[in-house]
């Protein structure tokens, strides 16, 4: 949409399970937004999931081929999560002449290897195959978070990979938000309110929030809330009922509008990650608690980038994954002291601006297009005045 606002014109492709044509183009916002038939990817089993991501290159490319064709652009923008794009980039760029910026979040398989999810077996071998795939693909490749760079010298020294910082963004301001009355619902009126809002699968380990809910048990002011779904749920809610924490709930994922309006009238955000990952990242749920103006608690992974950038900027209280005493001690501060979490709340709101605004985002790839762009001009002169030479790989 920043984009857009500024003058470009975007084509979205996305899959859909929702439709039942191969495939479907529409205005929304003034994007315009292809969704090609798939089958369900999200909140199925871990092997028909990736099954269906395998196929997502080539099912696309054959649903829409025409359509793309008919339609080239100017610059490639992907995003992995998934790793399954790579040959539909290659093929793309080979028609269209433009370069390809991949914007790197969660680092797969190498995370499901830190969480104990994967071994590395031949179905590792295979997954890594398709990230090496879809980096080569790769212009630019804009990882998440200073840390993340360390694994690319560290796993693919002497690899020509052109890296950069590029942060997850928000906007800095959010429409008018509904009233959901959820505290009245849930008889939460009075409550210091911790929210966590997200995907609750292994890699956050949210077991480290239900530790930290039990210990505080004798504490009725301090209430938890996750609100989000994913693989640990039925497990989690299982795990509450049996320890009997009536002062943590699970609500299934809420719209957009509905989540910021129930973050707008929380207290503290909630971040956890497995202290086993070794690649790390800055996890969108941040940005919707930095906008809302809510100071974070964080129990995350060993050299995560959050140490410095929450305790830097007095925006929220990090600890190590693990330490559930001081976790417990945060959590307390946090819900004793209303000035405290307003101070933090106003620094939090203050970091967003500064660090993760989605003009900043929008303008550090416009820079960068400009610089692929003279890349290929280049190229191609080189490829017109020399016939002979090794194929580019515009």
């Amino acid at each position: 949409m920043e984009f857009q606002r500024r003058g470009h014109e975007v084509t979205i492709i996305t899959p859909s399970e929702a439709i039942s044509k191969s495939f479907h183009v529409s205005t929304e916002d003034g994007l315009r937004i292809v969704r090609v038939r798939s089958g369900r990817i999200k909140g199925t089993g871990k092997m028909l999931r990736a099954v269906r991501e395998i196929r997502l290159s080539q099912s696309i490319w054959r649903r829409t081929r025409q359509f793309l064709l008919a339609n080239p652009a100017d610059l490639i923008l992907f995003y992995s999560p998934t790793i399954f794009f790579g040959k539909l980039v290659r093929v793309l760029k080979e028609r269209w002449k433009c370069p390809a910026y991949l914007i790197l979040r969660d680092i797969f398989p190498q995370w499901a290897v830190d969480a104990g999810i994967l071994r590395k077996g031949l179905l590792w071998r295979y997954f890594r195959m398709k990230e090496i795939e879809q980096y080569a693909e790769a212009d630019i490749i804009a990882v998440e978070s200073p840390a993340n760079l360390d694994y690319f010298s560290r796993e693919f020294p002497g690899k020509p990979y052109r890296l950069q910082v590029l942060y997850n963004w928000a906007k800095s301001h959010e429409s008018a938000l509904p009233s959901t009355g959820f505290r009245d619902r849930l008889c939460l009126q009075g409550k210091v309110l911790f929210l966590y809002g997200g995907n609750i699968g292994v890699v956050q380990d949210l077991d480290n929030i239900i530790r930290l809910a039990k210990r505080l048990i004798p504490h009725s002011q301090i209430h938890f809330l996750f609100v989000g779904g994913g693989s640990e749920v039925p497990r989690l809610k299982k795990l509450i009922a049996a320890n009997n924490l009536t002062n943590i709930q699970i609500l299934p994922a809420v719209p957009h509008s509905e989540y910021m309006s129930m973050l707008s009238e929380a207290d503290v955000g909630l971040i956890s990650l497995d202290r086993r990952l070794k690649t790390h990242n800055v996890p969108g749920k941040m940005l919707g608690y930095m906008k809302c103006g809510k100071p974070v608690l964080a129990s995350i992974n060993p050299g995560n980038d959050l140490f410095g950038i929450l305790e830097k900027n007095q925006a929220g209280i990090c600890l190590l994954n693990g330490d559930d005493e001081g976790l417990c001690t945060a959590a307390l501060m946090l819900a004793n002291d209303p000035e405290l979490r307003i101070t933090m709340g106003v620094n939090s709101r203050r970091l967003l601006n500064q660090m993760f605004s989605v003009e900043s985002a929008v303008r550090q790839i416009t820079q960068q297009f400009e610089f692929c762009v003279n890349q290929v001009d280049e190229r191609t002169i080189m490829q017109i005045s020399s016939p002979s030479s090794s194929a580019s790989s515009f």
